[in-house]
């Protein structure tokens, strides 16, 4: 799990990734809480049917940077 800078306690479980029409799946932040990374997957991509167009919020316990491209 990713931890906030400096404080070895605090960790951001909750990934906002980015889904292009080819499948390439892309993260775009790590967010404490759930209800922050929707949030912010609405701003980003618009809300139809109670889902923000190509963006995804899921839990990962041991994120790590090659999952996602980066």
């Amino acid at each position: 799990m990713r931890s906030v800078s400096g404080d070895s306690e605090a960790v951001l479980p909750w990934q906002l990734i980015r889904q292009d029409g080819h499948g390439n799946r892309y993260r775009v932040g790590s967010y404490a809480t759930r209800a922050e990374a929707q949030h912010l997957a609405e701003r980003l991509g618009g809300r139809r049917n109670g889902t923000a167009d190509g963006y995804v919020v899921e839990r990962h316990e041991h994120a790590s940077e090659s999952d996602y491209g980066a």
